[in-house]
């Protein structure tokens, strides 16, 4: 076994502190405000439990799926995240990841790598938006998405204006000069494998967000896609049920936790929904999507795939959502820890990981395919779910 390999994902990000600059870390890991979302995001999943069954076991075992009309090899998608300054290769790598193993890659509209990059390694690519800019824009952004090859599009709206942490936020610089070279010089110089990864091709981390930019132009920096973003005018659900319109193909809403707002995505015509709370960096003080997930599913679960995005680390995490009714579920900073840890190669030991945990609980549970999941798999507390709107 190579001395690379970790054999679960919280290894995985002990080695990404371990090698990432302090504030790159930081700006991974924080909710906002007190944090209670991104840690009851993992605290729900250590409240639930398993039944397992220990005779009558099943041989063999599938987890193969089918979402947004992508078939993968295990109900695990990758969740667009912004600027992946963790490594040289950023969304390019994590593609190749993906693509290996046979999972879907969510790219983000805010992503450091342009989506012709990420498209040419992976046939799986689902592009992320957010409602920025004017609608011309948008359609501009759909239609490049579309002749990149993307193959169906996650708007996401959960995303507040609310930044603050109790904990202080790390300082992020709009570009990397000369004044943040000095500034960042001693925890970055105190990571040295982390610039040599970035010394040896020549270029430093990189802040912009090309697939942002208008045909011709210079991709704006991250924070200037965020200004465009924040300058936007909300969207109202006419404004997101025409956004849909111009995609002919999967359409994702990202971000649901309330009843209402999934019979609102059923009815302007998604293909699919997800329970998020952008992963504890929303409204502080929402739920866990793992307590929102049933009543979500319950509501509209026969009328649009319900995938589910926050707090999972573990195989048995993600049977435990499917359990609950999850079509699939969104990983995001799981991924991000393997690909700081080891690039593409820390990426594929996150989802071999996941896949090992998923087969062992399938084992346990006595089922034989993923699709054999029900309630009565997992046990919960009286006071475990929510059930919002």
């Amino acid at each position: 076994m190579a001395s690379s390999w970790f054999e679960t994902v919280a290894i995985a990000q002990s080695r990404a502190e371990k090698r990432l600059p302090k504030s790159v870390y930081a700006a991974l890991v924080a909710g906002s405000e007190k944090g209670l979302s991104s840690s009851d995001n993992l605290t729900s999943f250590d409240q639930l439990g398993f039944a397992p069954h220990v005779a009558g076991l099943s041989n063999e075992r599938s987890m193969a799926t089918t979402i947004m009309g992508q078939a993968v090899s295990m109900p695990v998608i990758i969740s667009p995240t912004g600027v992946q300054a963790v490594h040289p290769e950023g969304e390019v790598a994590v593609a190749r990841a993906a693509a290996s193993r046979g999972v879907a890659m969510g790219l983000s509209s805010f992503a450091s790598r342009s989506i012709e990059d990420v498209c040419a390694v992976n046939d799986q690519v689902l592009f992320q938006m957010y409602w920025s800019g004017n609608r011309d824009t948008m359609v501009q952004r759909l239609e490049r998405a579309k002749n990149a090859g993307a193959k169906g599009i996650i708007l996401t709206l959960d995303w507040s204006f609310a930044n603050g942490r109790d904990w202080g936020s790390p300082w992020i610089p709009d570009k990397i000069d000369l004044k943040a070279v000095v500034k960042l010089a001693p925890e970055v110089l105190a990571r040295p494998s982390w610039l040599w990864s970035f010394a040896k091709t020549g270029h430093l981390p990189t802040l912009t967000t090309p697939n942002m930019a208008a045909p011709g132009d210079d991709p704006p920096t991250f924070f200037g896609a965020y200004y465009e973003w924040m300058q936007s005018t909300l969207p109202s659900w006419s404004d997101v049920a025409w956004l849909r319109e111009q995609w002919t193909g999967p359409f994702m809403v990202k971000g649901v936790s309330r009843v209402d707002d999934a019979k609102r995505v059923v009815d302007l015509g998604a293909s699919a929904l997800s329970v998020s709370n952008h992963g504890g960096n929303n409204l502080d003080g929402t739920p866990a999507p793992l307590r929102a997930l049933p009543s979500v599913v319950d509501a509209v679960g026969d009328q649009i795939e319900v995938l589910l995005d926050g707090g999972v680390r573990r195989g048995g995490d993600v049977v435990k959502a499917i359990a609950l009714g999850a079509n699939a579920v969104m990983i995001g900073r799981a991924y991000l820890w393997g690909l700081a840890a080891a690039g593409q190669g820390g990426v594929e030991n996150v989802l071999d990981v996941l896949r090992g945990g998923i087969d062992s609980a399938l084992l346990g549970l006595g089922k034989s395919d993923i699709k054999e999941l029900d309630r009565t798999d997992v046990v919960a507390p009286t006071d475990f779910f929510r059930k919002l709107g």
